[in-house]
């Protein structure tokens, strides 16, 4: 992976990426930034070997500040004056369509959140398929109300369904952000992670992910994220197509036949070496 960006550093490690975010000193994410993760993403839909891709801050003890916020005081500025967003929308914006292509690619994405993150920082990681958060004394939520608007970037669709309409509708009226441990209890956070050893534990994050099996995971990802669009019906019929999907894979014969022809339990961590077909 080649291609130099202005605010993105991409580690390539083979079966999985970590794309550190930077736009120091504020540490907010841009039009521009938006931008250059899409033309990111015209290159990572390209391969065919990527298990995981995480994205975390480059900037110590922030994820993503929050959306720099002069730019919405400015399109805000200018609608008053031309009126112009007062009009039902008739697409949605590049930061709606950059979370949906996370969604729709084939690797797990995770959100290493290293420190603070607010607004459409935390929309962002809610964007995400798996968060994994630093310990310590950090904040993370959405705030929007406090300055006269709401999460625009999918938050109070996704935080909602990640932990129920009322729980959601707390958070966002009152505005409130939570330390690490709050998020994790309300289930918004998958895995706490000590402070001093961040880069690492996200490293073995990503590696244990990347290690499992491929079509397996992109399956699962799959099928939960549209099952949530659909009846109780509907979804365990796709659900169905894809476990059809993992029972006509080499990579499936091969390990279940391997687990009976050896001591190994099912429960423990395999060995196993996926080829992904």
């Amino acid at each position: 992976m080649v291609e130099a960006f202005n605010h993105l550093r991409i580690e390539d490690n083979g079966n999985y990426i970590i794309c550190y975010l930077s736009n120091p000193p504020t540490h907010t994410l841009t039009s521009s930034g938006v931008s250059e993760i899409h033309s990111f993403l015209d290159i990572v839909e390209k391969r065919d070997d990527l298990r995981v891709l995480a994205f975390t801050g480059e900037g110590k003890g922030v994820f993503i500040k929050h959306y720099e916020v002069g730019e919405l005081a400015n399109t805000a500025e200018k609608n008053l004056e031309t009126k112009e967003d007062q009009q039902d929308p008739k697409k949605l914006h590049a930061f709606h369509t950059m979370l949906l292509r996370l969604r729709d690619l084939d690797p797990i994405v995770i959100a290493g959140i290293n420190g603070n993150t607010a607004g459409g920082g935390c929309e962002f990681s809610l964007g995400c398929d798996l968060r994994i958060m630093s310990e310590g004394n950090f904040l993370i939520g959405l705030p929007e109300t406090s300055v006269g608007i709401l999460p625009g970037g999918g938050g109070t669709q996704r935080l909602s369904r990640l932990i129920g309409s009322s729980r959601a509708l707390d958070l966002i009226l009152h505005a409130k952000l939570l330390s690490p441990k709050e998020a994790y209890n309300l289930g918004i956070i998958n895995e706490l992670v000590s402070e001093d050893s961040f880069n690492q534990e996200l490293i073995a994050y990503c590696e244990d992910l990347s290690n499992r099996a491929p079509i397996a995971l992109q399956q699962v990802k799959k099928i939960i994220h549209q099952g949530l669009e659909m009846s109780l019906e509907e979804s365990l019929l796709i659900e169905q197509k894809a476990f059809n999907v993992t029972m006509n894979s080499k990579d499936a014969a091969r390990a279940m036949r391997s687990l009976l022809n050896s001591q190994e339990n099912i429960e423990e961590v395999s060995e196993f070496k996926w080829e992904g077909e």
